[in-house]
């Protein structure tokens, strides 16, 4: 399983390079999944559906599946913030890539999404796990860069440079237990 993930500020467009990125490797043959870090309570469940009855009843975990989809949602009983490396875990173990939104502070390689129009600094400089920039505007990079800079309005070659890596994103999950 190869695994990169994408890191910026809100309204940078990384949410849209990873919608875009989905196609682009699935023409390629390749199975996709997707690990997102949200910021504040959420819920994919609504109320009067069974699955929602079954959360509020108390239910630590709920798994509910059909022909086409499952789903597993987990109460933690006790705030937890789980790692990246706890939800890659939970993952499917047939996928080729797997594409992680957020979670900009952790250890795994990262591509930063930066926009000089949303006036926010960059993270390339400070973190070491950035290994290219996705931009709409590489001209008005903040510092100098020797990683790879990627057009952000081109998934194509986004996907392209990916799969140029070789083992580079290549995860283990011995590696992080």
């Amino acid at each position: 399983m190869n695994v990169v993930g994408f890191a910026g500020f809100s309204g940078s467009g990384k949410t849209t390079l990873v919608e875009k990125l989905i196609p682009a490797l699935k023409l390629k043959g390749l199975r996709v999944s997707v690990v997102k870090h949200a910021h504040h309570r959420f819920d994919i469940d609504h109320a009067g559906k069974d699955t929602f009855r079954h959360r509020e009843a108390g239910a630590f975990e709920v798994v509910v599946a059909s022909d086409k989809r499952m789903a597993l949602m987990r109460e933690f009983e006790v705030p937890k913030r789980p790692t990246v490396h706890h939800m890659l875990a939970e993952l499917y173990e047939g996928v080729d890539w797997v594409l992680v939104e957020g979670f900009k502070d952790s250890d795994l390689q990262k591509i930063e999404v930066w926009r000089a129009q949303a006036s926010q600094p960059a993270r390339y400089p400070e973190d070491d796990f950035i290994v290219a920039v996705a931009t709409d505007s590489p001209q008005q990079l903040p510092v100098p860069t020797g990683l790879a800079v990627l057009d952000l309005n081109d998934p194509a070659a986004v996907a392209d440079w990916l799969l140029s890596q070789g083992t580079r994103f290549d995860y283990r999950f011995e590696n992080y237990a």
